[in-house]
């Protein structure tokens, strides 16, 4: 609830930021509109203005050299034309400092536009803010939801090995040695061996049975269960094999002969879907885990 509620204070903050930049853009851009056509008209006003003053100079100056004016008349047009001089002098004046505003309408737009770099700065400050506490949200219940299941797993588990423990030991299980994992890739069809986990295309689990001369041509079921370095069941083809709640990568039968048996067999992975870690190969027989062994890719 607080990080709703900072983040609708903040697109507040954002509105009312972004509503007093439009309105200082709104009223420059109105008095530099204004300033415009003003100057515009006093450049014209200003012009008619040289020009009839030039005539009206050329005119006394006519008059004085024709003799036809007295100098009372020449006196007072000196002194009409010395105030439109003056007059124009005031215009000028006005221009400039209409130009000294209009420099101080740049600079306000120069800064206008530095405030809207820094706003488009913070939103994007925000944005990415917002979507890395989404993102670790997300993580913090993705590992709550794991913890959870690793902790029933748990649970199952040692009540399984509890009930198991209990049970008479009547029953003679296969004698295991030798356990290995491993990865592979294919080329042309063949699998090569390789620890790099981002090539990796399968999985192989192997093990010797040991000759049992009271078992022989007895059938007999065992179960591969590769795990990963997060310690949950690897797929085969994105297929697994459940007994009785217990998760397995592959089930193997096997017919029990007079002398020892290698067996090996692999699971199916998409390439690129394994991390760097250390993997774990669990053997079981009826929900026995008989033989494990562990083993590294990079």
């Amino acid at each position: 609830m607080d990080g709703q509620d900072k983040k609708f204070n903040s697109k507040i903050i954002l509105a009312m930021l972004i509503a007093v930049i439009i309105g200082i853009l709104i009223a420059f851009f109105y008095s530099y509109a204004q300033s415009r056509t003003k100057i515009a008209f006093l450049n014209q006003e200003k012009a008619l203005l040289i020009k009839d003053i030039n005539l009206m100079k050329a005119d006394v100056d006519r008059l004085s050299a024709l003799d036809e004016v007295n100098e009372i008349e020449l006196e007072s047009s000196k002194f009409r034309v010395q105030q439109l001089l003056d007059s124009v002098g005031r215009l000028n004046f006005t221009v400039e400092r209409l130009r000294e505003f209009k420099s101080e309408l740049s600079r306000l737009g120069a800064k206008n536009d530095s405030l809207m770099l820094k706003n488009n700065f913070l939103r994007y400050n925000n944005m990415v803010l917002s979507e890395k506490y989404a993102e670790t949200k997300q993580k913090l219940e993705e590992l709550k939801g794991a913890s959870n299941s690793m902790a029933v797993a748990d649970q199952s588990q040692k009540d399984k090995t509890k009930e198991l423990d209990s049970e008479p030991k009547i029953k003679s299980y296969l004698q295991l040695r030798n356990s290995e994992g491993g990865g592979f890739r294919e080329r042309n069809e063949r699998p090569i061996r390789t620890n790099k986990a981002s090539i990796i295309q399968k999985l192989r689990g192997c093990v010797t049975v040991e000759a049992d001369p009271e078992a022989i041509d007895e059938e007999r079921i065992i179960y591969l269960q590769f795990l990963g370095p997060d310690m949950r069941v690897i797929e085969d083809n994105a297929n697994t094999i459940t007994v009785n709640g217990n998760v397995y990568s592959k089930r193997i039968k096997l017919l029990l002969k007079s002398e020892n048996i290698i067996v090996c067999d692999f699971i199916t992975i998409p390439e690129g879907s394994l991390k760097e870690g250390i993997y774990t190969l669990n053997i079981f027989e009826d929900e026995r885990l008989l033989t494990n062994t562990e083993f590294q890719l990079k």
